[in-house]
């Protein structure tokens, strides 16, 4: 069955990129002139995605606003004829590039939980979930590369890549075996391993492609770490019994939860924007001198 539906999880608090999130949503701070969750939402269209359901809370109603038409700011646009033309087609891009939905996840018990709360949008189909911290720049989008390993291998889709020995305790581990190329088969993983725990380096970044029978593993997953209803830990319980397609994506991640990869994606995307790349460059060249 063709993954034509998405799930953003977007309900986190914002911890660790706190004060800039007391009142600012972290998915809608900045990547130079465009939102993080924006990114997300243009990799899900690229990929093919038809529908995508952004899981959000209280307070977050300005992503909401972010994907809706504001025919004032249209109309004022309009009127300043091809002077604006070009913007105008941005912003008319944003609320028309998909069928956007949204549904608050109303306690915060995790992702596991906050994805359960997909069940009814996504019915019995497969989907794709893209983590609300982590965007993904590439040529060939992360998630199109995760959808067309599920349909060559009809099984769930982890989008996988190395991380450092010190950073693998801060994220998951999975054991996985090679098949070909970037592609490998995992039969198990841990979220927020020990030392001890640790089975590979390689680790779920930000993107999958999850079967509808996620839904009832998750209904049965326990709280895990953090106290939280942890979506590895239903994934694990997929990955035991069916075995799940690990790829290892291109693209560069920037965290977006965290405020060195927030400042990351923003130098390295400033650098290669058409109109302020080049002036950027040079502002660096020269401010760095300075330090």
């Amino acid at each position: 069955m063709k993954v034509r539906k998405a799930v953003i999880p977007a309900a986190g608090l914002g911890t660790r990129v706190l004060p800039a999130t007391k009142a600012m949503p972290k998915e809608m701070l900045t990547i130079v002139d465009k939102p993080a969750i924006q990114y997300i939402v243009e990799e899900a269209v690229q990929s093919g995605i038809t529908d995508i359901l952004i899981i959000t809370n209280r307070g977050k109603g300005i992503i909401e606003d972010h994907f809706d038409r504001i025919p004032e700011l249209e109309a004022r646009l309009s009127e300043d004829g091809d002077s604006k033309k070009a913007i105008l087609e941005q912003i008319n891009h944003i609320s028309s590039m998909a069928n956007i939905y949204f549904i608050r996840q109303k306690e915060t018990k995790g992702l596991g939980h906050a994805v359960n709360c997909a069940r009814s949008f996504v019915g019995n189909e497969p989907f794709a979930v893209l983590y609300g911290d982590d965007v993904i720049i590439g040529k060939d989008p992360a998630c199109g590369q995760l959808i067309r390993a599920y349909e060559e291998f009809g099984r769930g889709v982890l989008g996988v890549n190395l991380v450092t020995a010190e950073a693998i305790t801060k994220y998951s581990s999975l054991k996985v075996e090679s098949i070909r190329d970037n592609f490998f088969i995992c039969t198990d993983m841990i979220e927020k391993p020990t030392p001890d725990k640790i089975m590979s380096l390689y680790s779920i970044l930000g993107r999958c492609i999850l079967p509808p029978e996620i839904f009832d593993i998750l209904e049965q997953t326990p709280p895990g770490a953090g106290g939280e209803i942890q979506l590895t830990d239903a994934m694990c319980t997929l990955a035991r019994r069916d075995g799940m397609t690990a790829v290892e994506f291109t693209g560069k991640r920037y965290d977006m939860g965290n405020k060195l990869g927030i400042m990351q994606a923003n130098v390295e995307l400033a650098l290669q924007h058409t109109d302020i790349g080049a002036d950027f460059k040079q502002y660096l060249k020269e401010i760095c001198k300075t330090f």
